[in-house]
């Protein structure tokens, strides 16, 4: 059994942002972003935080005891580069090489510590290659498709495409609130595994995603109503 000590938590803050740049150095609520997923991983009781930063100005920032800084490589701090990518790299840097890692990415600020426990706890009860939070999500999309050229081709099934919206099967969305996965497996796969995946379900305010200066706002006036 995984115990609490064998938990880490790595914490991606990127530089580059199209749609709000500088976003995760941004002061919500009196703090810089990618702080709220550094306190919530710390009050869920994770031993070791790790941020993954190509931004000069987190260097800067006194940090609480337990969470470390790591210098991002250029070439995995562009906007190609894929999550996978740069877990990849650190997790071996970094000696993570066992035990539980959960992903909090700083664009997700109204995270619960609650949250994140309950995502380890999921976890922790065996059966999945991962767990990922996720969020009610609008089944019209199962009548959408690609095109081919000049041809229509369903995204599931042609069935979806002629049925009533009523009919639909309700549908879920990963919504980046949090990943729980196994170091050592990862690194072995190069990759998350999709083999067995647990769904932790969380609440529409909790998993407010940060893209765009909007999307700050709307989660500034969520924290100042409480």
């Amino acid at each position: 059994m995984t115990t609490a000590a064998q938990v880490t938590a790595i914490i991606p803050a990127r530089a580059g942002s199209k749609g709000l740049p500088g976003k995760n150095v941004r002061l919500l609520a009196g703090k810089p972003l990618y702080m709220h997923s550094v306190d919530a991983a710390l009050e869920a009781g994770i031993g070791r935080v790790i941020i993954s930063t190509d931004i000069d100005e987190i260097f800067a920032h006194p940090l609480p005891p337990g969470v470390e800084c790591v210098r991002r490589p250029s070439a995995l701090a562009q906007d190609s580069t894929v999550m996978a990518e740069v877990l990849q790299e650190l997790l071996p840097r970094t000696g993570v090489t066992s035990g539980i890692a959960v992903l909090l990415q700083p664009t997700s600020p109204l995270r619960r510590a609650e949250t994140v426990r309950n995502g380890i706890d999921l976890f922790r009860k065996g059966g999945a290659s991962l767990v990922m939070s996720v969020s009610p999500a609008d089944s019209a999309v199962l009548k959408w498709g690609f095109a081919d050229g000049d041809r229509f081709v369903p995204l599931v099934s042609p069935d979806f495409c002629f049925a009533n919206r009523q009919s639909l099967p309700p549908l879920i969305r990963p919504n980046g609130v949090l990943y729980v996965f196994d170091a050592a497996r990862f690194i072995a796969d190069g990759n998350f595994s999709a083999e067995s995946i647990r769904i932790l379900p969380v609440q529409a305010d909790e998993a407010q995603d940060i893209d765009t200066a909007e999307d700050f706002l709307r989660c500034a006036d969520l924290m100042a109503k409480g």
